[in-house]
């Protein structure tokens, strides 16, 4: 079983959803993020965090997935300070939602003074939900975006293994890793992160505190990096125990501490019924006969 503790599903198909599942993913984690293009309007935000907490997570439900979110204002959107104010008045009536286990992913993109600004507030926020903090690291000047985010995080009192610091690489996994924060790690198709550099950063620094994720969105990025990148470590040698820390058993921890993310809410579930519907909406067209599948069927079919 695989854990993909940061994939945006809003931006994916249902076939990505049915090859998931058949690789062995039964529960995934969607970070708020930006859409592409910026929003522009509170509202576009209202809806989209409802959808997060609400069809998407009945849409995973249908191919037997368990679906998962983090809420939060992400950094690339946090510049527009007078929208973000009014978006920071939404965060708390989603962040205590069923099925939201952090808030997340804020940080730095361009490292500006309001972006610290949000990112700080949602720190304090997560710190009086009792939430883990998910952490989006910069892609530009990553190695002091890196160091400046956990700084902050232990300013406001944060406890490092509760803050998962993600979109990690060779530069920064030592530091993250000696100060005691989860260490998370994108993987990408020809870019970034690969699944190959992946395999070797764990044979170097093990398995503890260590999480593959795939952050598959809109862009060009793969949905089944985490299955991909654990047969690759198994074909490397590496154990099949640090395989399953690293794949499932470290977000599993880590996100735990919310209370909102238990194994028995997928190993317990009663598996498939496609009868079902979300507020009237199916995710059959015309024609389509509904798939039922026990709690015991591994399979989509």
């Amino acid at each position: 079983m695989f854990i993909d503790s940061h994939i945006h599903m809003t931006s994916r198909t249902t076939d990505d959803y049915v090859a998931m599942r058949e690789a062995g993913i039964v529960a995934i984690i969607e970070p708020s993020f930006w859409l592409g293009q910026p929003r522009t309007e509170v509202g576009t935000f209202k809806d989209y965090f409802s959808s997060l907490v609400g069809w998407e997570r009945f849409r995973a439900s249908q191919f037997g997935i368990k679906h998962y979110c983090t809420i939060g204002l992400n950094s690339k959107e946090a510049n527009n300070e007078a929208l973000a104010e009014e978006v920071m008045d939404l965060l708390p009536l989603f962040a205590s939602k069923e099925g939201v286990v952090g808030i997340g992913e804020i940080g730095y993109d361009d490292q500006t003074a309001v972006e610290d600004k949000f990112y700080r507030k949602q720190i304090d926020l997560a710190l009086e939900l009792n939430l883990p903090i998910q952490v989006h690291t910069p892609h530009r000047d990553k190695k002091a975006g890196t160091s400046r985010s956990m700084d902050v995080a232990i300013e406001h009192g944060a406890q490092p293994d509760w803050v998962i610091i993600d979109h990690n690489n060779e530069e920064t996994v030592k530091e993250v890793l000696d100060r005691g924060f989860w260490a998370a790690f994108t993987i990408y198709p020809h870019s970034k992160m690969g699944n190959e550099r992946m395999v070797e950063v764990v044979k170097q620094y093990g398995s503890e505190r260590i999480i593959v994720d795939s952050s598959a969105d809109w862009g060009i990025s793969d949905p089944l990096a985490v299955p991909k990148t654990a047969a690759l470590m198994k074909e490397r040698g590496v154990a099949d125990e640090a395989i399953h820390k690293v794949c499932y058993q470290n977000a599993l921890e880590a996100y735990g501490k919310s209370g909102q993310f238990n194994a028995s809410d997928w190993e317990m579930t009663n598996g498939v019924d496609q009868k079902l519907n979300f507020e009237g909406n199916s995710v059959l067209r015309g024609g389509q006969s509904p798939l039922v599948e026990g709690a015991d069927s591994n399979i989509i079919k």
